[in-house]
Formats: C-alpha cells, sequence, structure tokens
C-alpha cells in the first residue's frame, strides 16, 4: 500500500512539473529563436571587428603598404601566407556573419519587419561583395540549405548578379514604408534611420558597378553609366558615413586601436608616410602621430632590420583611438566613384570639381579649413589632366579610405596607387587571399587550387 502511494505520489508531481523539470536542458542564455533587434546588433558588430576590422582586412593593409609589423621577414607582409590562416576569417563570414544575416531577413520577412529585412540584406550585399573580393568564387545560392554538406562554388560573375539584387530587394523593401517594427538603438550604425540605408544601399550599387570596370563581357563606360545613375539616390554628406562608433572602454575598443598595441608591433608603413610628407598633405598631422622617440613622422619599410617601435610613426587620433569609428563606406568614397565614372564617361574635366569635392569633404571630415592656404595649396598642386587624372583619384581616395580594404580592389582593377613589391617578398603582390585550409579539408571545391597569383574573374 506504502509502495503504490509512492507511485501515485510521483505521478502526481510528474502531471504538474515534469515539463518544467525536463526543460532544464534549455539555456536561457543561448536561445534557439530571438527577435530581429537581438540578432542586428552583433551582426553589426561583427562586420566591423571581423569583416572591415578582421585578419583579412590587417592581411590586405600589409598588401596596401598602409601597415607594417615590426618583424623580420619572411611573414605575412612579405606575402607569407598559408590556407589555415584563412579559416577564422571564412566562419567570420559565414558562420558568424552571412549566416545570422540571412536568419535577420527571413525572420524579418516573415514578421513583414521590412526595415529589418532590408538592412539584413545591404549588410548581406556587402559581407557578400568582400568575400568574393577576397576569394573569388564563393559559395552562396546553396550554400545555406539545412542537410546539404557540399556546397558547389557560385561564379563571381553570379555572386556579383546576388549583389546587386539583394540591395535592388533592399531599396524596395524600405519603400515600402510599412514596417511594423523599425530598429533604433540596436541598429549601431544609423540608428534606425531608413533614409540613410536606402543612401547606403544605392552607393554600395555604385561601388559594385565600378569594380566591373574590366571585367570579362563588361564595359567601363556601361558600368560607370550605372554607377552615376545609382548615385543620384546615394550619399550626400560625411553625416552619411557607414561607420562603427566604439565607446572606448575595456572591451569596447576600436578594432583599429587593438591592431596596434605593442603586442602586435605594427606600425604605420613608410609607404603612406612618405607619400603623405612629400605630398605636403595637410592631413598627414591629422592621420599619422609622429614617433613618440622622435617626433618625427617615420613609417617602417617592410624587410628592413627591426627597430624601436617608439621610433615609428602610428595611426592619430582621429582612426586609431580606442573610441574612434571604423569607416565602412564614406561618403567620400561615393565622390570618388562619381569622379572616376566621369573620367571615364565625360574626361578628367568633368571629374575635376567632383574630385575637389571629395579631397575637401575628408579635409573637412579631419577638422581642415577646406579654404586654408595649406589646404588651398594643396588641392591646386593635385590639379587633374589628361595623363594623370586616374592616377591622382586612386591615390586621393586611397588616403581618404584609410583602413579600407576597397584599396586594395582600386589597386588590382586600375594599377593605382602605384605599389612595388617590398624587400625581401617571396613572391609578387598577391591578387587575392587563398582559401581557407578547413574549407579545403571538408568541402572540396576545384577552385581551391587558386594561389596568391591567381585573379580572381573581375581582374582578369
Amino acid at each position: 500500500m506504502r509502495k503504490s502511494f509512492y507511485i501515485l505520489l510521483l505521478g502526481g508531481i510528474c502531471l504538474q512539473g515534469c515539463k518544467k523539470f525536463l526543460d532544464v536542458n534549455k539555456d536561457p542564455n543561448n536561445p534557439v529563436d530571438v527577435q530581429e533587434s537581438l540578432i542586428l546588433a552583433p551582426a553589426e558588430l561583427n562586420i566591423s571587428d571581423n569583416i572591415q576590422g578582421g585578419n583579412a582586412g590587417i592581411i590586405i593593409q600589409n598588401y596596401v603598404q598602409n601597415i607594417a609589423a615590426n618583424q623580420l621577414n619572411p611573414y605575412v607582409g612579405s606575402y607569407q601566407l598559408f590556407n589555415i590562416d584563412m579559416d577564422g576569417d571564412w566562419s567570420n563570414f559565414y558562420v558568424t556573419s552571412l549566416n545570422n544575416l540571412i536568419t535577420l531577413n527571413k525572420k524579418a520577412e516573415a514578421n513583414s519587419n521590412w526595415n529589418y529585412a532590408a538592412i539584413a540584406k545591404i549588410l548581406t550585399a556587402y559581407t557578400l561583395g568582400t568575400a568574393t573580393d577576397f576569394w573569388g568564387d564563393i559559395p552562396y545560392s546553396k550554400g545555406f540549405t539545412s542537410g546539404v554538406f557540399t556546397v558547389p562554388y557560385d561564379k563571381q560573375e553570379d555572386i556579383y548578379k546576388s549583389i546587386q539584387s539583394l540591395l535592388s530587394d533592399a531599396i524596395a523593401n524600405i519603400d515600402k514604408n510599412s514596417s511594423p517594427k523599425s530598429p533604433a538603438g540596436d541598429d549601431y550604425f544609423y540608428n534606425g534611420n531608413m533614409s540613410a540605408w536606402r543612401k547606403l544601399a544605392w552607393s554600395l550599387k555604385a561601388r559594385y558597378y565600378m569594380h566591373l570596370t574590366k571585367a570579362p563581357g563588361y564595359t567601363a563606360k556601361t558600368q560607370a553609366e550605372d554607377a552615376m545613375a545609382a548615385l543620384k539616390n546615394g550619399m550626400t554628406s560625411n553625416d552619411d558615413d557607414l561607420k562603427f562608433s566604439y565607446a572606448g572602454a575595456a572591451g569596447a575598443e576600436n578594432t583599429w586601436y587593438l591592431t596596434f598595441t605593442p603586442v602586435t608591433t605594427y606600425v604605420m608603413n613608410a609607404t603612406l608616410v612618405d607619400s603623405l610628407r612629400n605630398r605636403n598633405d595637410p592631413r598627414l598631422p591629422k592621420m599619422i602621430a609622429p614617433a613618440t622617440a622622435t617626433g618625427l613622422y617615420t613609417g617602417r619599410r617592410i624587410g628592413t632590420p627591426t627597430g624601436d617601435l617608439a621610433k615609428y610613426a602610428y595611426p592619430a587620433a582621429f582612426y586609431g583611438a580606442k573610441a574612434s569609428s571604423n569607416y565602412i563606406f564614406s561618403y567620400t568614397e561615393a565622390l570618388f566613384i562619381q569622379a572616376e565614372a566621369l573620367l571615364i564617361t565625360s574626361g578628367y574635366a568633368a571629374a575635376q570639381p567632383v574630385y575637389v569635392n571629395a579631397i575637401n569633404a575628408h579635409l573637412f571630415k579631419l577638422g581642415i579649413d577646406t579654404t586654408s592656404a595649406a589646404a588651398t595649396a594643396y588641392v591646386n598642386s593635385r590639379k587633374l589632366t589628361a595623363a594623370n587624372a586616374l592616377q591622382l583619384i586612386m591615390e586621393e581616395k586611397a588616403v581618404t579610405n584609410l583602413f579600407n580594404f576597397e584599396t586594395y580592389n582600386d589597386w588590382r582593377r586600375t594599377g593605382f596607387p602605384k605599389l612595388q613589391k617590398v624587400d625581401g617578398a617571396l613572391i609578387d603582390i598577391p591578387r587575392r587571399l587563398l582559401y581557407p585550409q578547413s574549407e579545403i579539408i571538408t568541402n572540396a571545391q576545384p577552385q581551391q587550387t587558386a594561389i596568391q597569383s591567381t585573379k580572381v574573374w573581375w581582374d582578369n
């Protein structure tokens, strides 16, 4: 009788409490389904820290000679790269970024939260564009299907078509103007300003049109015309910049500040520092901090003997402080895109005023009076001619795009800014990054035989 009572008692307890008891394996800190706002904020942080400012982005800064480690060759600065070096970047692109952005888009569309869906599409386009410019052919159209473990790569041309489609769809989502739930503080980039997101989408379309000026089957004139048409709806001032603003507290430091901590031994590269100094560029002290030991603007030249870190220049506060912003896409870039497009379609005289506006927009952003004698003299010394126009547009664009990998894309497209392979280089300046070892092992594809000199499709 006592045994039967205990059985009934346990049964009664189970009827009332077993569901809760059996739910103990659900971790409240790792929910399986979350609202859009909880996906967006960390996705934006990852784009700043690990897509724009991650390991791959730092490698590219070595290639375009903006930064240099105080190390002996061989290392990444002299183009030493292994497939395994890319494992973490691939994970950041696909697992952390694209996977969550695609989830965000699906959830937002299902809930008719069109503004969240638009942001997800724009950031997906940006992340895809970055990945394909690094690696060429990449997985996308079949890359996020449940249960599929061997994923074929999409051709880079098809990725570019997907980018333009995503951006067009994002603009259409914003234009619905009927989103029951919109971002605010969870949107670190624009605080829910959908007009700014719309301008960004059009400006990104222009960037990706211009990437194809030398692509097989495309013409520079058509791409330039498409870019100019897009920019009519694009960014209109520095206020439209896509940037991530860091708080600067411990754990919330600017990603480029962290890049230059002493343990990394990274300092500014002599190629960049010397070019600014030799041109009497008034932006030099705003962009570069002189060496603390000497007060001189001394960059490090890769391949030379190592020296005292205190005798090298570092980024100045505008780009390199703990609470500095990371500029991912800027109004000045949009202006330089327009200037290049006008050069292609109408010649250097038509490009000149837009080119000057671009330089002045960057001077103003850095806090320099554009009417000052130094600023005026500099701009006048950099006038476009038929012979130098493309070179000067790309050189000035590279200055305004400090720490942005778009300079690498421009160099591959145009040959400017002019770069020479570094002292002790193992190979010529690489034309791409290597596919990651983890992908080669788990998802073998023929494209993975590419080496650093193998050009991506649009670079041929």
